[in-house]
């Protein structure tokens, strides 16, 4: 089949045809590095990195571009505020996202390109749209001009005459309140680079049309991002970079959001959870089959039951797939191919929810060759579930996990949660059907063990007491 993806510009899903025959190339826009990560962050960077598995699963050589936006506005404010030198925030920031991204397993991009390293590019692209009278000067800085191009608004399906750029702080000299900054002039005490209109900064949308230039040439595959981008930032973008000559995205692809009580989880509204904090909670592959395994184009809204079910279900998998390893006496290879209808899912928009299915319909079926002593067909489940869990980047025997790719120690308190929830569930089933004998039971096993069990409103909880 071939592979289709929702096209944000088209409104649709489209068949995907790459600009090069077995190629792809993709840009995405990646941390903007004000603050450390939250998981809602780090969903874009899994998603996409989902798309780039599948992609190379299909025999496609991928390009994959995630640049680093390490000056802006919110940088330059918080050194202020706290006193330091911007780049020294922008590089802690960036090495926590790395940090974040490495312990959900997503695989390094092919390049990962900081604006402040591309400055000479966006001189030239402002130089060439103002020699074509999309861009001009004034007071230091450099505005694109929105009238200039009729086709702007062609991705956010925008009214001109209705639509309001974002205020700017301290924006002088425009034309026009709708047209945006390319380059901003130097205020007292911010960084600044020389340019042929004075010393200033670049402005965020200009950053990422001249790295996606670069590293891309004129025209590549595929743009991502999160929704929030499409406007302004991607309006934008595809502004300056159509009207400098470039044909730029063929098609536009966003991942919805992480949310909390209805609302996009950001710094802001101080509803974040940092990934720093949530590994030390739950096991990093927990996290990211939490985050990965919806459609990347649904909202999450985020909540510790919906973690809980997350690692409970991943748990069946997992145990599935230890039960077999032993049996077999060794660790089971991947089938070199993943069963029908989870390609078909996958090729379907990335319709990884649907892929998930095959995954737990599979495991049931090894579960059931495993009751019947039929060791062939369990082994044979268990080589597609590695492969389809390989795709999806959850395979648990998969060196990165297997090998200590994430922190042990922190992994192991992850490890007997999963096994201790399995065994209170088992005790769940027997008060449910008030067998208090075997419930009691189970608890002063656990107790034995050294854990101490508290039934909340929530659920059952452990703690480690002693023993």
């Amino acid at each position: 089949m071939t592979i289709r993806l929702y096209d944000t510009s088209a409104r649709q899903i489209r068949d995907f045809t790459p600009i090069k025959p077995g190629c792809v190339s993709i840009y995405l826009c990646g941390a903007t590095v004000q603050a450390a990560p939250h998981i809602g962050h780090i969903r874009s960077g899994l998603n996409f990195d989902i798309m780039r598995r599948w992609f190379a699963y299909r025999g496609y050589d991928v390009t994959f571009i995630r640049n680093v936006t390490d000056i802006d506005d919110k940088i330059i404010w918080k050194a202020a505020d706290q006193g330091r030198p911007w780049w020294s925030i922008g590089y802690e920031n960036e090495r926590a996202f790395d940090d974040g991204y490495t312990a959900l397993g997503c695989l390094p991009p092919s390049y990962e390109p900081r604006a402040t390293g591309h400055v000479t590019e966006m001189i030239e692209m402002m130089r060439g749209l103002i020699e074509r009278g999309h861009a001009y000067e004034a007071d230091g800085s450099v505005y694109f001009d929105v009238r200039s191009w009729p086709s702007y608004l062609e991705l956010s399906k925008q009214d001109l005459e209705e639509m309001r750029q974002p205020a700017e702080e301290g924006i002088t000299g425009k034309r026009d309140p709708r047209d945006f900054a390319m380059w901003k002039a130097v205020k007292p005490g911010e960084p600044a680079w020389e340019t042929p209109w004075g010393r200033g900064r670049p402005g965020w949308h200009l950053e990422c049309s001249a790295m996606a230039h670069k590293y891309l040439g004129s025209a590549f595959d595929i743009h991502g991002g999160g929704l929030d981008l499409i406007f302004p930032h991607h309006e934008n973008e595809i502004a300056q970079a159509k009207a400098f000559g470039d044909d730029f995205a063929r098609y536009w692809v966003h991942n919805a959001w992480v949310t909390m009580s209805g609302e996009k989880m950001s710094k802001s509204l101080g509803n974040s959870v940092l990934v720093s904090e949530m590994v030390k909670v739950w096991r990093p592959i927990v996290l990211r089959y939490y985050l990965g395994t919806p459609h990347y184009r649904s909202m999450i809204e985020y909540s510790e039951e919906a973690l809980r079910e997350a690692e409970s279900a991943f748990a069946r998998i997992e145990g599935f797939a230890q039960r077999v390893a032993e049996l077999a006496g060794g660790v089971v290879d991947p089938s070199p191919e993943v069963p029908p209808a989870f390609a078909e899912a996958m090729d379907d928009d990335l319709g990884v929810p649907q892929a998930l299915a095959v995954v737990h319909t599979t495991v049931r079926q090894g579960n059931s060759a495993l009751a019947a002593d039929d060791k062939e067909a369990a082994v044979a489940r268990l080589a597609e579930v590695r492969a389809m869990l390989g795709v999806l980047g959850l395979d648990p025997f998969d060196e990165f996990w297997a090998g200590g790719g994430a922190d042990r120690s922190e992994d192991l308190h992850g490890v007997v949660d999963s096994l201790v929830r399995l065994v209170l569930d088992q005790r769940e089933s027997a008060r449910a059907r008030k067998d208090w004998a075997t419930a009691d039971a189970i608890r002063d096993q656990l107790g034995q063990a050294g854990l101490v069990i508290e039934d909340s409103p929530q659920g059952p909880r452990w703690t480690l007491g002693s023993r």
